[in-house]
């Protein structure tokens, strides 16, 4: 009877945290930006601060009806800068962050959901300038991360994006290491990146 007890309290003080933490995630603590407001850009297109990561707006849609995505996740930026800044709309317009990558391709095929070359990190293709970066999920961010490589040098990428949390950077680098013919960039959450393809 007292393992009962002591299990119930346990599971009601996990779900009270849990409650709190989803609560948070939507609340924006950062009092110096509000959201919707411009923090950056690249080649013209912006990022918009979102305040909490999980806080949501609405969808964005073209005039045509393709969907961007919602206001301002980390998808609805890198589709926004596909569609507007590369004339790229993707034949399957939904999903989160972690489906952009398809772990059943080989590097360097074509992920047909995205319209876009996929490769793996490592890779026998060194990343580009505006390609899709994407990140796993985690355990307190289930949906994964995009963003857009915004520079490329000989040791390291720096990425562009959109909801990375209401005190991150829209601006970060990753170390990148050469062994052999292929390239990897360092963290364990790198899925790998997608390319319009030639």
């Amino acid at each position: 009877m007292l393992k009962i007890k002591t299990l119930a309290k346990v599971l009601i003080v996990f779900l009270v945290c849990y409650t709190l933490f989803a609560l948070f995630k939507n609340y924006n603590f950062n009092p110096h930006y509000e959201i919707g407001q411009k923090l950056d850009s690249l080649n013209g297109i912006y990022i918009y601060y979102n305040g909490g990561v999980d806080n949501v707006l609405e969808r964005n849609l073209t005039i045509d009806g393709y969907n961007i995505g919602l206001k301002y996740q980390c998808v609805e930026f890198v589709k926004r800068y596909y569609y507007e800044c590369l004339n790229h709309k993707m034949p399957d317009s939904y999903g989160h962050a972690v489906n952009f990558f398809d772990k059943d391709l080989k590097d360097g095929t074509k992920n047909t959901k995205r319209d876009l070359i996929q490769y793996s990190n490592s890779s026998f293709s060194k990343p580009q300038s505006n390609d899709i970066i994407v990140f796993d999920k985690t355990l307190f961010n289930p949906y994964g991360h995009v963003a857009i490589i915004s520079k490329v040098k000989d040791k390291s990428i720096e990425v562009i994006q959109q909801n990375p949390g209401p005190f991150s950077s829209s601006r970060e680098v990753f170390a990148m290491i050469r062994k052999g013919n292929k390239w990897k960039v360092e963290g364990n959450r790198v899925l790998g990146w997608l390319r319009i393809g030639k």
